[in-house]
């Protein structure tokens, strides 16, 4: 259906909907159909504006993308999702239309659907409006902008303010595939779960278990779960989270996929000694240079790594090996039969860095796809567990993502390699690493990889304002919030030490957590029994704007007296110059910190020159098409001007007459500048041109989806710019992080797979070393087969 037939569709039925529940019915059914009536009226109306913005970007959005073949950014994605949001709401007003004479038809619950979706369609317009502010400030092709005019801190601003519940209640998920939506929702049940109890309890089978009685009042009523994840998402610091994502590395988990998983015959986790070591230079292997053990901020240790190989190869048992080993405290990782076949090494190998932000996760998460691609591929895969921030913050992760792979290049004979070719791959934190990974041996002079392969990468780790990244507003698996204290614990600005609660007895303890497990566990009850006796509770009111599905202000959560209870962050005025001066209080919040203070350890010296952050520019052509500029003009929308004696009011970043839902639990999110995260290192969308050109073929991985599309589509445009050899695929309705959810369904499955042919995929004018054809991987054309060209 294209964007004419779907208003049109909409149109029609809100219309048919609206006339049938005008009528005078009284009592509750009355209410309900009542609101029924205003919410199909809003929609026609939020509609009615969206149209021609919609249509607008149809016609100029194909200016941004990596080719005619790959059509893909961040202005698609966002339309791509409002029109989604569309269809969701004609689907179910057709389903109103289709049952609202049964018996069964319940009314409230109807009327509370379509106001969550109306709520939502009100957020999007808003994000709409914001994108044309961005379409008038950038250049031809540009989703960063040179020149900002404030749009990071207009972003910022209407972000910490803008209500996200909606997204995360009945409508979470609805740009997604369908067989993905439960996960994201047992996800997000779990989340709220796991942040009620998170500090209230001193132990861990205080949080699980009373987390698993919580859960049930979030599965039976979206409304809390959406506020409760508002809460935690813009509350809650980066230890949490770390916390949470690092339960998939719980042994019961663990075990559980590991069950569920291929099986094979090596997986070691192997520990290696911070020893310096000789490497010879690509240029002259007559000539070696020294390469150093990692030491910034938390000194010398070992490097952790963990050998995957489908097949048991020669070396991989070796003597020298196993005194590498380290015990995980599970059986032997190395499966020998009485008559194990030893292969021939393999003429490849896979260096993976592991993704989760910098800060959680290691290579055991990530162990399930891993072990299919050593199947599927044939070789082995060595997989790094860097340090994590915020206790070891850049450069640390680098440097040793860089020492691990020049020790395997040195002792290829261990890992049943033959040292012939290697290949980077990582995700998201992990394809930053696999970048600047390249980037490093290149400016030591020392070998590079023959491909990289960077699935939804970070490539530009500053707040700067993207059209894709405006999805962090309803992004379950990676809102603004978190990912800037993920980016911030990376710079080394996030607190290293969690706030300590009061330390109480064991008997307090236990005394304290059974009281609130039987607390929550009657609450939970009671709810549900509610909820069946009175379907109508669960409906949401009117909100403060006057229109159906604007949520409650001062609905609180069972969990919302945490808040203010003393082993929580006590909410603290906003400063006098706060743009939320009208707002009595907002919790407090360490996103966007001062990053200028960190003082990242020194690299060794390269080999390359580098150029200041400050004189790096990834912005391609200034000069404008007379064409495109009126394309754009005619979309865009100029910055709010700025009267006189206006200075103390942020400026008005929306047409008069709209205003989008606003949420009292405001963020204190501050947008500043740190000459960390602009190091090439770190950002490598900020880096050199002399740097890049030494990197190899490099083949993306992205989601149409993800908040970090942009990343990808402008950090292929860049190596494209200066003649580097770049492929990019984009896979459709995936979230961010789907390879971690390979075992789940299908559609996560394919994806993740080394065989997948449907990924649409398109190479730079530079051809690879490797077959081609109709068989490209998700690890690029040049890391198919052993047997490459």
């Amino acid at each position: 259906m294209d964007t004419k037939g779907v208003f049109t569709a909409l149109y029609a039925v809100c219309e048919e909907n609206a006339s049938f529940f005008s009528g005078g019915a009284k009592g509750p059914q009355g209410l309900a159909a009542r609101r029924l009536v205003e919410v199909m009226k809003l929609i026609q109306e939020h509609a009615h504006s969206l149209e021609p913005v919609i249509s607008g970007f149809a016609a100029v959005y194909h200016h941004f993308d990596f080719d005619p073949h790959i059509p893909a950014n961040g202005y698609r994605s966002l339309v791509k999702v409002v029109r989604c949001c569309l269809l969701h709401i004609i689907h179910k007003a057709r389903y109103i239309t289709a049952n609202r004479r049964s018996i069964f038809f319940r009314v409230a619950h109807n009327a509370g659907e379509m106001e969550a979706y109306c709520s939502a369609l009100c957020q999007l317009r808003a994000l709409l409006y914001l994108a044309q502010r961005m379409l008038h400030d950038n250049s031809q092709g540009n989703l960063f902008f040179q020149d900002e005019s404030g749009l990071s801190q207009s972003f910022i601003r209407e972000y910490s303010s803008m209500h996200k519940g909606c997204f995360y209640g009945r409508c979470l998920g609805f740009q997604f595939s369908p067989a993905i939506r439960p996960c994201l929702q047992t996800i997000a049940i779990g989340l709220v779960a796991f942040g009620e109890n998170y500090r209230r309890h001193q132990s861990g089978i205080g949080v699980a278990a009373s987390s698993f009685f919580t859960s049930g009042k979030y599965a039976i009523d979206p409304e809390l779960r959406g506020s409760e994840f508002e809460r935690i998402t813009q509350n809650l610091d980066v230890h949490f989270w770390k916390t949470f994502w690092n339960v998939t590395e719980t042994e019961v988990l663990s075990s559980l996929a590991s069950m569920t998983s291929t099986t094979v015959k090596v997986n070691r986790a192997l520990s290696v000694p911070p020893v310096p070591f000789d490497l010879p230079l690509a240029a002259n292997h007559r000539t070696s240079v020294t390469i150093p053990p990692p030491s910034a901020h938390i000194g010398s240790a070992p490097v952790q790594m963990r050998l995957i190989s489908y097949d048991l190869r020669e070396g991989q048992d070796s003597e020298t090996l196993q005194s590498l080993t380290r015990s995980e405290g599970g059986a032997i990782s190395l499966s020998l039969g009485l008559k194990t076949k030893r292969l021939p090494p393999s003429p490849c190998l896979l260096v993976h860095f592991h993704g989760g932000g910098f800060v959680a996760q290691t290579s055991k998460s990530h162990e399930p796809y891993l072990k299919s691609w050593s199947q599927d591929l044939g070789v082995p895969i060595l997989s790094v567990d860097y340090s994590l921030a915020p206790e070891a913050p850049f450069p640390r992760a680098l440097e040793e993502c860089f020492y691990a792979y020049c020790w395997a290049l040195k002792n290829h004979h261990l890992l049943g390699w033959t040292g012939e070719k290697v290949c980077l791959a990582g995700d998201s934190a992990g394809g930053n690493l696999s970048v600047t990974t390249s980037m490093r041996a290149a400016s030591y002079g020392v070998r590079v990889p023959e491909g990289i392969v960077a699935a939804y990468p970070a490539t530009l780790l500053t707040a700067y304002a993207s059209p894709s990244r405006l999805l962090t507003l309803m992004d379950p698996l990676l809102p603004l919030s978190v990912l800037s204290r993920c980016l911030s614990a990376y710079a080394g600005s996030e607190p290293q030490v969690e706030k300590r609660v009061e330390k109480l007895s064991t008997l307090s303890l236990v005394k304290r957590d059974t009281a609130l497990m039987i607390r929550d566990f009657r609450q939970g009850a009671s709810n549900w029994i509610q909820s069946l006796l009175d379907p109508s509770r669960a409906s949401a009111p009117e909100g403060p704007q006057g229109g159906p599905g604007a949520p409650d202000s001062v609905r609180k959560s069972v969990s919302e007296a945490s808040i203010s209870s003393p082993h929580a962050d006590p909410p603290i005025p906003p400063p006098q110059d706060s743009p939320f001066t009208n707002k009595r209080f907002s919790v407090k919040s360490h996103t966007f910190q001062d990053l200028g203070s960190v003082s990242a350890a020194s690299h060794n010296a390269p080999v390359l020159p580098l150029s200041a952050p400050e004189e790096i520019t990834f912005f391609f052509s200034k000069d404008k098409d007379p064409e495109v500029v009126s394309d754009l003009s005619s979309v865009a929308i100029p910055p709010p001007p700025v009267e006189d004696g206006e200075g103390l009011d942020p400026p008005r970043e929306f047409p008069l007459g709209f205003e989008p839902l606003r949420s009292e639990q405001l963020a204190e999110m501050t947008l500043q500048s740190s000459p960390v995260v602009k190091d090439p290192f770190c950002s490598p969308l900020l880096a050199p041109d002399n740097l890049l050109r030494g990197l190899p073929p490099v083949h993306i991985v992205a989601c149409a989806l993800d908040p970090m599309l942009d990343d990808s589509v402008m950090f292929a445009k860049r190596l494209r710019s200066i003649d580097q050899p770049v492929t990019l695929c984009v896979v459709d309705d995936l979230p961010h992080g789907f390879l971690s959810l390979s075992q789940l369904c299908r559609e996560t499955r394919e994806p993740s797979s080394p065989r997948k042919t449907r990924l649409q995929s398109h190479g730079s004018t530079a051809s690879w070393s490797g077959p081609t054809g109709p068989c490209l991987p998700l690890l690029g054309p040049s890391f198919v087969h052993p047997n490459w060209s």
